[in-house]
């Protein structure tokens, strides 16, 4: 399907990717502990309401 160069390229790209994207989280930290409290509240929710919703197909799908 891919070949070996697109595999190695993709690869090589997404361990770059990840690492830029840590140190900019890294450089944005304190912003974010100032400007982003409770996010996790946020988080926590959206992930509730998801388990809510397979809990609903399950419950209907029997």
């Amino acid at each position: 399907m891919f070949s070996q160069g697109q595999l190695i390229f993709g690869a090589c790209f997404f361990a770059v990717f990840v690492i830029i994207m840590i140190f900019a989280y890294r450089k944005d930290l304190a912003l974010h502990k100032v400007f982003y409290k409770g996010n996790y509240k946020v988080l926590l929710v959206f992930l509730l309401f998801i388990a809510t919703l397979f809990a609903i197909k399950i419950f209907f799908k029997r």
